[in-house]
């Protein structure tokens, strides 16, 4: 009999190229490269205000939820960090100056739709692909950042889980949780398709940001001639 494969193996498989794809958007892989600018990250710390802000939001509906409750920790909390780095890169008057892109609606939107079907699945889909991702890669983006752009300790916030002090033994009691969790055949299916969703959310925000970029740089040439 063939060796049965646990879930959170299945999922980090099945999104594999997924998760891929989104590192390696454009946008981001020009961030990462060195050759992105200030502006450019602290585009995409604004964006991230925006996700956090409805995930954050959802993980209090979900706390008393016996599905959803085990994978929620305020060690994961990561608004408070971002509307410091918001504060120290844009100025006190952050609120008034960023603005979702497109995806960042649709991502959003697709948050609040999970949270108003109570559908804990769905929450812990969006809770995973963000926070792992965050407790992974994350680690090495913000050093980076850091270092590109001369911030220091200052506006990368959001990378740094002071109280998170071995992440990758934390990745794997998450990953426990995962199989753990009482989830059928069916079900099990519908949470990795919402993994794989918010992946081409990730995607697809890049793509957004790149345009942006793009729209802006034209108007400045245009103003210059």
């Amino acid at each position: 009999m063939a060796d049965l494969v646990s879930f959170s193996t299945a999922l980090r498989e099945r999104s594999r190229t997924a998760h891929s794809g989104s590192e390696g958007a454009g946008f981001m892989s020009d961030l990462m490269r060195g050759k992105g600018t200030r502006d450019d990250y602290v585009a995409l710390v604004a964006q991230h205000w925006f996700i956090y802000e409805a995930l954050e939001a959802a993980a209090s509906t979900f706390a008393a939820d016996p599905v959803a409750a085990p994978f929620i920790s305020e060690k994961l909390t990561r608004l408070p960090a971002l509307e410091a780095d918001l504060a120290y890169l844009i100025g006190d008057d952050w609120r008034e100056r960023i603005t979702p892109v497109p995806t960042t609606e649709r991502y959003v939107a697709r948050i609040r739709e999970v949270q108003d079907d109570a559908w804990a699945g769905g929450f812990v889909a969006h809770h995973y692909t963000r926070y792992l991702g965050d407790l992974s890669g994350g680690q090495f983006i913000g050093k980076l950042m850091a270092r590109q752009f001369e911030l220091g300790s200052n506006g990368i916030g959001f990378y740094v889980f002071d109280e998170i002090a071995d992440p990758a033994a934390f990745k794997d009691v998450y990953r426990e949780q995962l199989d753990a969790a009482p989830w059928d055949a069916a079900e099990a299916e519908r949470v990795i398709d919402e993994v794989l969703l918010a992946y081409q959310f990730n995607t697809d925000l890049f793509v957004d940001l790149a345009a942006v970029k793009a729209e802006a740089s034209v108007a400045d040439t245009a103003t210059v001639a």
